[in-house]
């Protein structure tokens, strides 16, 4: 059940990079991502582009009209001593300058306001996709990869706007203009500075493989290093306790060394391109004033027809290594994009079924059974034939030794990952053939592990019926027992609940994760370990609540303390993905099996109850 990585094409050994299939293969890919990019982003800012790309075009007039005017500078005004024109050639340029910057601040603004949005579009694709997939994809992402490929990767896409497309238009347009009046200046001197240019082809098409390879590289090792600090801030208490902020600095600098390098690599291919191109341009320059130079002795040419060329030459070579450079720039965009494309065609294993869906049973029809389930992660199998049935309307305890796969049979009920073998059965209907979101709604999950949010415990709560009203919210904030400790906090149900709750204490966060599912009003409760974290005092609170919570529903408790369930209706025992025992309290007690030595193994007639 492993995903892919998500790359339309995988990346392959740098040795086989010169297979003539592969190249086909990427040249293939290439295609795909540009005219996804095209669907996707670029196809609805054409006005945007298209209005930028003309000012651009502007701008490049511009260059084009001051080296027009430096050989009549020279030749009219300057050598000939020509004192009137010198006010006009003035005017002209300056007025030249002022339009070019006018044009430029506007098509870079445009642009780059048009990047901004491409990428904060992408970047809401990308976690509207993220959260739609189940959990196995998760067991296989941290975490801090997935924020890296979301937030940095997408980040390409705005280098489509303000670098590719605006170094395309702009630098594409001054080439074109600068080159026509190199030729219309001298058309012999335009091919002997351009003569050196074909031969940087070659050398130009491996940099271009190189910074492919080495953007690649750093994208994953980019990667790897906002999963390491993601993982070291969400474990710091660990760290402290265990004196180990050494070691995890170590384990840092070690990744980011490794980020530092292959981003080192991939800048160097980038910049060689320039420097490649700056050796053509050293021979046609050299040539040229050497051409030039001895027809200016001669009397054949004029000094201002050598400037007015020199000047288009220079504006003009600027932009052409610039141009030359974005190849290299497409490159390392394409590395980001290639990733970011494969992320969105990973598919979910769980799916909404195609409808007609089943009606979600009525409140008291909602049972549980589970029919001969198989399940596994990977090879490695969780669920052998695991059968139960939960009535509606009573309390089904789940407990077995850790392992044995209690909390999976709560993902499968709610589909965060299926089955792969047997059937999961609500009301006598199968789950898979039931809506997603419909069947998500006929549950209330309180957990160990509560999900708060970084939002005001009124949001916090109302997060699963955000249309409850005031009364239902402040009679599930009373069952709750929320009410007892808001006095307390600076604004009350409007206080922030800190990352990850963690300005509530355990006890506050649990009561909190109950309210929310009291608003819910679901037929069905699921409780996983809800009060194995708490001390006495708020573990009396928080069971009088869920006691409050259970009544009128179908409810399935997972539990290791075995005081916690010893009322249940039914209890059933897990081992090794399997039913090994079921019944109440008392029989499962006289029959002296897998229950029976839990309970032996928790409780001692002079001791007392102890936890394992």
């Amino acid at each position: 059940m492993q995903p892919t990585d998500g790359a339309v094409l995988p990346r392959k050994k740098n040795s086989e990079t010169g297979n003539p299939s592969l190249r086909a293969a990427q040249s293939r890919n290439d295609r795909v991502i540009a005219r996804w990019l095209w669907d996707s982003f670029v196809r609805q800012r054409v006005k945007f582009i298209l209005l930028a790309l003309a000012l651009m075009v502007v701008e490049a007039l511009t260059l084009g009209v001051i080296s027009s005017l430096v050989r009549p500078m020279f030749d009219d005004v300057l050598i000939a001593s020509e004192r009137s024109g010198i006010v006009f050639i003035a005017l002209a340029m300056a007025a030249m300058l002022i339009g070019r910057g006018l044009a430029q601040f506007t098509h870079t603004s445009l642009m780059a306001w048009q990047g901004e949005r491409a990428t904060a579009d992408l970047q809401a694709m990308l976690h509207g996709h993220l959260i739609s997939l189940d959990q196995g994809f998760f067991k296989h992402h941290p975490p801090g990869v997935l924020i890296e490929r979301v937030r940095g990767d997408s980040a390409a896409l705005r280098q489509v706007f303000t670098s590719l497309i605006t170094g395309v238009g702009r630098d594409g347009a001054s080439v074109i203009v600068l080159f026509g009046v190199a030729l219309w200046t001298d058309w012999q001197w335009t091919l002997v500075a351009l003569i050196g240019l074909p031969l940087l082809g070659l050398p130009l098409l491996a940099l271009q493989r190189l910074i492919r390879r080495r953007s690649s590289e750093a994208r994953l090792a980019a990667a790897d290093s906002s999963n390491r600090l993601d993982e070291g801030f969400h474990g710091i208490a660990t760290l402290q306790l265990t004196g180990s902020e050494a070691r995890e600095v170590r384990r840092f600098a070690k990744v980011v060394d490794n980020f530092a390098r292959k981003t080192t690599r991939a800048k160097m291919g980038k910049a060689a391109v320039p420097a490649v191109m700056d050796v053509g341009a050293a021979i046609g320059f050299g040539l040229v004033l050497i051409v030039g130079g001895m027809q200016i002795i001669e009397g054949s040419r004029t000094v201002g027809q050598f400037m007015s060329f020199f000047a288009a030459l220079g504006f003009m070579f600027d932009p052409l290594r610039k141009l030359v450079s974005l190849t290299a720039q497409w490159q390392h965009i394409l590395a980001s994009l290639e990733r970011t494309h494969g992320l969105l065609q990973i598919r979910a294993h769980v799916e909404n079924p195609p409808p007609p869906h089943l009606a979600p049973p009525a409140r008291d029809k909602a049972s549980v059974e589970l029919r001969n389930v198989q399940f596994a992660y990977d090879s490695e199998p969780v669920l052998q034939d695991l059968s139960f049935f939960a009535p509606a309307g009573k309390t089904t305890a789940i407990v077995g030794p850790s392992g044995a796969g209690k909390t999976t049979v709560f993902g499968l009920l709610t589909r965060l990952v299926d089955v792969t073998g047997g059937a999961v059965m609500i009301g006598g209907q199968d789950v898979r053939r039931m809506d997603l979101a419909t069947l998500r709604g006929l549950f209330a999950v309180v957990s160990q592990d509560t999900a708060l949010f970084d939002e005001t415990i009124r949001d916090n709560i109302l997060l699963g019926a955000p249309d409850a009203s005031d009364a239902q919210l402040a009679a599930a904030l009373r069952d709750a027992h929320v009410d007892q400790f808001l006095p307390n906090l600076p604004d009350g149900v409007d206080t922030l609940a800190g990352p990850r709750g963690s300005s509530l204490s355990g006890g506050q966060r649990q009561r909190v994760a109950i309210a929310r599912a009291l608003l819910r009003n679901a037929p069905i409760l699921l409780l996983d370990e809800a009060t194995s974290a708490l001390d006495s005092r708020s573990e009396t609170l928080v069971q009088d609540a869920l006691d409050r919570l259970s009544e009128g529903r179908t409810t399935l408790v997972i539990a290791h303390r075995l005081s916690t369930v010893r009322n249940a209706d039914q209890i059933v025992v897990m081992d090794r993905g399997r039913v090994v025992e079921q019944g109440d309290h008392a029989s499962l007690l006289a029959k002296g099996g897998v229950y029976a030595q839990l309970h032996a193994l928790q409780f001692d007639d002079r001791e007392g109850e102890r936890k394992v």
